[in-house]
């Protein structure tokens, strides 16, 4: 008999995950749109404001997955999801470059924990023999907070103001705190004295090939989370917050079956379909630039990066004993934010000097790079180090 995926607390977890996420994705495309024409600030400057977070993600990934796997996972949920609430705030007082980008770096932080700490609560308590079937659904509240949010967001700027905009993710954020509270996590056994700290304790060392390949694939999703909508006022889309929609609802249909899949043993060949499918969205959004052919591009980038995530997920965790799910989920985000900065930041700097054509159709050659990665060295030490 099939075990139970759909319980009361994955539920929660589930509508947690998307609040939490709605009221961070609300900001992503907006705050370039607010520096720009708000605060005059130049798009090379613009990508060293968005990456000041991405930077404090890579100095508490490691030390959240070490300290998820050590201390109880809803405490430190409900803690990290409360200070990344509350440091909203701080927006309404925004008003220099310099304010935002240590605002920005503080609010990582606190994302960093928060996220940690939901992929290892949700993994705890979905079934092992669903496993990445679930985590296909946990991450599809994930695509509809990026599908949503940024629609939305794009909206209230242009028709109320960014305060306002703060405000309502200040709702969502106390929505998502509210629903962790009524979590119940399973009760882990008590290993005894903490574990010694070692570098394995931080990062999945075994992991490391997979995930410099991943950061290939991570450095575009860095170029369309920070330019993809500045990306679509520069080629005259009216709302070009409508890409994450079309991002999104490519993500939510092919995320659940490559979910599937990966728990039948066909691994290797979604990751291969994913990788090819990001690179091809790329080259087509690069190319063609009219608004039907920028929602199909964003669409087919969602089926690639909705069958990638819960395939490469699953690669982590597959590597790692349950004792260091946390340090294997912390990994797998670090290597999206990696990726994601460079491409914030390098991103800039090709579109500053050879323009946004240019920067994707650079994004699609390096996709090519990591499917032969893939194929010649990450495939195999996955098959060497499986549990």
């Amino acid at each position: 008999m099939q075990e139970k995926l759909w319980s009361r607390d994955f539920i929660i977890a589930c509508l947690a995950n998307f609040f939490i996420a709605s009221s961070f994705y609300l900001l992503m495309p907006t705050i370039p749109i607010y520096l720009s024409e708000q605060l005059n600030v130049p798009h090379s400057q613009i990508g060293i404001v968005l990456s000041s977070y991405v930077i404090a993600l890579l100095l508490i990934r490691p030390f959240s997955g070490y300290i998820v796997d050590v201390y109880p996972r809803k405490l430190l949920y409900l803690f990290g999801a409360g200070m990344f609430v509350l440091i909203y705030i701080g927006y309404y007082f925004a008003a220099t470059i310099i304010f935002f980008f240590i605002l920005r770096f503080i609010h990582g932080l606190f994302w960093g924990l928060t996220a940690v700490s939901a992929n290892t609560v949700a993994i705890d308590i979905i079934p092992s023999s669903r496993r990445a079937e679930g985590i296909g659904f946990f991450g599809v509240t994930l695509n509809l907070a990026m599908a949503i949010a940024p629609f939305i967001a794009v909206k209230i700027y242009d028709n109320y103001s960014f305060n306002a905009l703060i405000s309502f993710a200040l709702i969502m954020g106390t929505i998502a705190i509210i629903s962790i509270s009524l979590i119940h996590v399973p009760k882990r056994e008590c290993v005894g004295k903490k574990p010694p700290i070692s570098l394995d304790r931080f990062i999945l060392v075994k992991g490391i090939p997979i995930f410099f390949n991943q950061l290939f694939l991570a450095f575009g999703y860095g170029t369309l989370v920070a330019y993809a909508v500045l990306y679509g006022k520069h080629i005259g889309i009216d709302n070009p917050g409508i890409f994450f929609l079309f991002i999104a609802l490519g993500t939510i249909l092919t995320r659940i079956f490559s979910g599937r899949l990966v728990d039948k043993g066909h691994l290797h060949k979604v990751m291969l379909f994913a990788i090819v499918a990001i690179g091809i969205g790329f080259y087509s959004f690069a190319t063609f630039q009219e608004i039907y052919s920028f929602c199909i591009s964003a669409f087919i980038l969602g089926v690639g990066y909705g069958t990638l995530f819960p395939a490469l997920q699953m690669m982590y965790v597959n590597m790692a004993p349950a004792s260091q799910r946390g340090t294997a989920n912390s990994t797998y985000l670090t290597g999206f934010d990696l990726g994601i900065g460079a491409g914030m930041l390098i991103g800039a700097y090709l579109e500053d000097h050879y323009g946004f054509e240019k920067m994707y159709l650079i994004t699609a050659a390096l996709c090519f790079i990591a499917l032969l990665i893939y194929w010649f060295n990450s495939r195999k030490v996955y098959e060497r180090n499986r549990l």
